[in-house]
């Protein structure tokens, strides 16, 4: 099928789209939002195109099964609202590095739940990439620990388990829904989530005195969220879980590649070598394996 054969180039995608994150969540965050009121608002803007989207062409799409609520529990709460709280949290107690890496622990939980859980095979190649990925996204985030909390290490593990659980319940969700579906509602969950968190009062008063930061939001839910959203979770239709969450590892990658081009970092040694295993582990895992025997 064309799709399948597309699958690894929407993944890929998505990481990138993910990657230019910064561009929109830097201005915001100068502007005084709070990482959780930008998460918010990336997440609201994300339900209402969706929604609009379903309603004006598949407007059956937006119906689900109470007895299913539960995948969208975990997309919406259990992944988007948990690992962002996390993560934001690892980065108050440890460093932004320390946060990064931690929070790409997410491939590997990936990897161990689809054995378990899908009884997808674990072949050298995947672990040759899961490797290369992980200390490609270890020299991209940088190595100074600095202070180092217990309590950050957890939170950071656990932004990892929470990312990871989007791959896991959205391959449950994907087995019954149309990729559409799955992102709209676990964006809707996610946002009634966050609510309690993002002061919203505060956040339509900027958004009103200050349109460019309403603009700023649009983009952010449109680039970043809502189209690679959409794109992973098509991708994780057709090709494992473990795989997908991999390729997904250009997203530090591009990340990088922004810092450079548009803020005048500098690329460093390491973060050079971190550029070239995650390209690594995406050019390899991206051909097809040859079965054994």
């Amino acid at each position: 099928m064309k799709i399948e054969r597309m699958a690894p180039l929407c993944v890929v995608a998505a990481g990138i789209c993910w990657g230019i994150i910064g561009l929109f969540t830097r201005q915001l965050s100068a502007y005084g939002l709070s990482p959780l009121q930008i998460t918010f608002g990336r997440s609201l803007v994300t339900v209402v195109v969706m929604t609009g989207l379903i309603l004006c062409r598949y407007p059956e799409r937006l119906r689900i099964a109470w007895r299913d609520a539960w995948m969208f529990l975990g997309t919406g709460l259990g992944s988007i609202v948990f690992f962002n709280i996390c993560y934001f949290t690892a980065i108050e107690l440890t460093t932004l590095s320390v946060a990064a890496i931690l929070l790409y622990t997410a491939p590997s939980i990936v990897m161990v739940f689809s054995i378990f859980l899908f009884h997808e095979r674990f072949t050298r190649r995947k672990g040759l990439c899961l490797v290369l990925a992980f200390a490609g996204c270890v020299l991209v985030s940088g190595l100074g620990l600095g202070h180092v909390e217990a309590a950050g290490i957890l939170a950071g593990l656990g932004s990892g388990f929470g990312y990871a659980l989007y791959s896991v319940f959205g391959h449950y969700a994907l087995a019954k829904y149309e990729p559409l579906t799955v992102t709209v509602w676990t964006f809707i969950i996610a946002s009634l989530g966050l609510l309690p968190f993002c002061h919203f009062g505060m956040m339509a008063s900027l958004a009103i005195s200050v349109p460019y930061t309403g603009l700023l939001f649009a983009l952010l839910g449109l680039m970043s969220t809502a189209l690679p959203f959409g794109l992973y979770t098509t991708g994780l239709q057709h090709m494992e879980a473990g795989r997908a969450s991999i390729l997904a590892s250009v997203e530090p990658l591009t990340s990088t590649v922004v810092g450079i081009a548009v803020f005048h970092e500098a690329l460093t040694l390491t973060g050079a070598a971190g550029i070239v295993c995650i390209l690594g582990a995406v050019i390899l895992l991206a051909k097809k394996e040859k079965p054994s025997g």
